[in-house]
């Protein structure tokens, strides 16, 4: 049943958006809830890692995902050019290293002295400790998308990290605030 009435759009005018474009629509897909992951790889002998909430599940076959990385960042450049990475989903624990590895202006070196990890055994790439699930990707695409680069990768290994006898506790980004679903 349609509802009565017109919405009240703000509408985008233009090829190029305005600043009160770009900031609408910060506020508005704030309110966006996402797990929170963080990606990795290694380059030359120097982990990568960074925060990420814009990722997705593909397909089941075979098994793909989906992570969108800012084009300029160390991370986007880093994961373009190895071809291999991984993602770690991760629990309320790791609010901390969540907010460490999305800050701007992390240094490159020592940038995991203080994040526990292990090596995903396919790739090399970081996997944080006690995260919910893991997945290690082969690269397939990566497709320019505005600012960003959508890199999709094929699942080539994946587990889980989190003690089975704790409550997953997934962090959650929401509002731009990090949450959580257990109580």
């Amino acid at each position: 049943m349609e509802s009565p009435g017109t919405l009240d759009a703000h509408r985008l005018d233009g090829e190029q958006p305005s600043q009160a474009d770009i900031d609408l629509y910060r506020v508005l897909s704030a309110d966006i809830s996402a797990g929170v992951a963080v990606v990795s790889t290694s380059l030359r002998k120097r982990d990568y890692a960074a925060t990420v909430t814009a990722f997705l599940s593909v397909s089941y076959d075979p098994p793909t995902m989906l992570v969108s990385l800012y084009a300029g960042s160390r991370i986007g450049e880093a994961v373009a050019a190895t071809g291999t990475w991984a993602l770690s989903l991760l629990r309320s624990k790791h609010q901390g290293a969540a907010d460490w590895l999305a800050s701007p202006g992390t240094p490159v070196e020592g940038l995991l002295a203080q994040v526990p990890y292990r090596r995903g055994p396919a790739t090399g790439s970081v996997i944080l400790d006690g995260s919910i699930a893991y997945f290690e990707l082969r690269t397939v695409a990566i497709h320019p998308a505005a600012t960003h680069l959508l890199v999709v990768g094929e699942v080539v290994a994946l587990g889980g990290d989190a003690p089975g006898s704790e409550v997953p506790d997934p962090l959650i980004h929401f509002a731009s605030a990090y949450h959580r679903l257990a109580p």
